[in-house]
């Protein structure tokens, strides 16, 4: 019998350079929830009790704020980032060449 184990992501992201492309690649997807997702595999890898502390959030609210379906608010957005040293950077998604 071959046992699994759930994939865990934030097993991972150990270095600032992987976790910043992860998010730049869930920022791909048309899904919100798929970021919102990737930002609670970062504060999971980084230490939820941590990232709640440099945010200002409590432990509870930034479970609440990184669940499934939940609206999260650029606001807080911005808090966790700033945790995480990353910032949202926007770029075209036209090909260079295509003027």
């Amino acid at each position: 019998m071959i046992k699994t184990t759930p994939f865990d992501a934030s097993e991972y992201l150990t270095s600032d350079e992987m976790i910043a492309e992860y998010l730049s690649l869930t920022l791909e997807d048309e899904n919100p929830e798929v970021f919102i997702s990737a930002l609670g595999d970062v504060a999971k890898a980084k230490g939820m009790v941590q990232i709640a502390k440099a945010s200002g959030l409590s432990r509870e609210s930034l479970y609440e704020n990184l669940r499934s379906g939940s609206m999260l608010r650029d606001e807080t957005v911005q808090k966790i980032l700033k945790t995480f040293e990353a910032k949202l950077v926007a770029g075209s998604s036209k090909p260079a060449d295509a003027a």
